[in-house]
């Protein structure tokens, strides 16, 4: 007589991603991570921004091991974990270590089995990876349940965007992908900004984009960031704070995904410029 089969409890792993830099994507991450935690919820974070990791500098953490160390071999993961005050554990990168930003083969199989432990330990695990659509990023996305691409309104950030989503699209078809756009100026504008981006994935590639929602374009984002203080501890009415709860009342709600075969998406070879010279408008 077989052994019953046993179902081993796990979380959703989530990777942050963009197309391009500075469109706050560790911002949103780190403050999303703290409106999770305020939901009593197990949330931690993973920086996967190989070299150049920010999500410990943002907490105002001082760690003393990094993820280099683990694919070194020299730790494990659980050693380099660091607390925070808002009940967020942040796994960080490390910053400026040579031979991170370019991972040989071999270490890949370490950050897989990282984030598949890491994702029996939490509820959701925000994996914040490097911006661009460098292999990097798209190994580390394509290891995580779900992916949740951050804009702008920018057109170049929307075009960089659709590049991001192809390739996630490309690399897993059933796997959703979502979309947030940050720095908004209002509803109106990240609704526009998504339904372009939209249209696009819809039209060239068969496939769907789900919007999350918008962060408003606030100042005092920035003056958290310069504290070294998420803006979710800091400014607790500000419009983006109440973006970010309402982010993670959403987020709350995924569940894991039962592992089944995905239905493929078929995608055209409309490339990244294609989407510029067609769809790219400014948000203004």
């Amino acid at each position: 007589m077989s052994s019953p089969v046993q179902s081993v409890r796990r979380g959703v792993t989530i990777a942050v991603t963009s197309g391009k830099g500075g469109v706050g994507k560790t911002t949103l991450t780190v403050n999303l991570a703290i409106a999770l935690a305020r939901l009593q919820v197990r949330v931690g974070i993973l920086d996967a921004d190989f070299g150049l990791g920010n999500v410990d500098v943002m907490l105002g953490l001082s760690p003393e091991s990094h993820l280099g160390s683990v694919l070194a071999g020299e730790k494990a993961l659980g050693e380099i974990e660091a607390s925070t005050a808002w009940g967020v554990r942040v796994f960080p990168a490390g910053t400026g270590i040579k031979g991170m930003a370019a991972l040989p083969t071999d270490h890949w199989a370490r950050v897989q089995a990282g984030i598949d432990q890491l994702g029996s330990t939490f509820d959701y695990l925000l994996v914040d990876t490097g911006p661009g659509i460098g292999d990097t990023a798209l190994m580390v996305a394509d290891a995580t349940d779900k992916a949740i691409v951050v804009t702008t309104c920018d057109p170049t950030a929307l075009v960089d965007a659709y590049a991001m989503t192809k390739l996630l699209i490309g690399a897993a078809p059933g796997r959703e992908v979502g979309l947030v756009v940050n720095m908004a100026r209002d509803a109106e504008q990240g609704w526009l900004a998504a339904r372009k981006l939209g249209t696009a994935v819809q039209q060239f590639l068969g496939g769907t984009i789900r919007y999350y929602g918008h962060v408003e374009l606030d100042p005092r984002v920035s003056e958290s960031v310069q504290a070294q203080r998420p803006l979710m501890t800091q400014f607790v009415d500000s419009p983006a704070t109440r973006a970010f709860q309402r982010l993670a009342r959403r987020i709350a709600l995924w569940t894991p995904p039962i592992e089944t075969a995905a239905p493929a998406v078929q995608s055209s070879v409309m490339t990244a410029d294609g989407f510029a010279r067609t769809e790219a408008r400014s948000c203004a």
